[in-house]
């Protein structure tokens, strides 16, 4: 692994971490979803992996609930490494400090809608009990996943609640 240091993301990275995604995700733009939730002031974790001076990775992690119940959870995403970087264990980093630090808020369970074989190396399950805030395509169901910030408890059931960043229904099915 290439990587120097993971630490949360400072307002001057910014720049660098907007840059990462079109490189990391060409057919996909996620830059208004990522610049609305780093203007968040409460309730977000980005975390920044660095080689040497270089932003090479980035990752969020929004609080977020459960409807009717008081279990503090979090979505994880979007999470990129730029290209030239990959395969080095570096979203898997980012993906452990994020657990860590959202464990440490008191954070019960974590969330990702993303590909099963990736998260899954991080110990991600699909997730049963939590539904997403919008309907996922059927063959999206095994990619809505989850790993426990904490110790392993049964957890509530029902529909995820997100903030306003994350209320838009064509980022759950496109």
């Amino acid at each position: 692994m290439d990587v120097i240091e993971i630490r949360e993301s400072l307002p001057g990275d910014q720049g660098a971490v907007l840059a990462l995604y079109p490189r990391a995700f060409p057919e996909e733009e996620l830059r208004p979803t990522v610049t609305a939730l780093l203007d968040e002031t409460d309730g977000v974790i980005s975390l920044v992996a660095l080689s040497g001076d270089l932003v090479v990775g980035h990752a969020l992690f929004t609080d977020c609930s459960v409807e009717g119940s008081d279990w503090r959870i979090a979505l994880l995403g979007p999470l990129c490494v730029d290209p030239d970087h990959q395969r080095n264990g570096i979203g898997q980093a980012l993906i452990r400090e994020g657990i860590a630090c959202m464990g440490m808020r008191g954070t019960a369970l974590i969330c990702v809608l993303g590909d099963p074989g990736y998260y899954g190396r991080s110990g991600f399950l699909p997730e049963r009990r939590i539904s997403t805030p919008y309907p996922i395509p059927e063959e999206w169901q095994d990619a809505w996943q989850s790993v426990s910030a904490g110790e392993d408890v049964d957890g509530p059931k029902g529909r995820m609640i997100v903030p306003a960043p994350w209320r838009d229904p064509k980022l759950w099915s496109e």
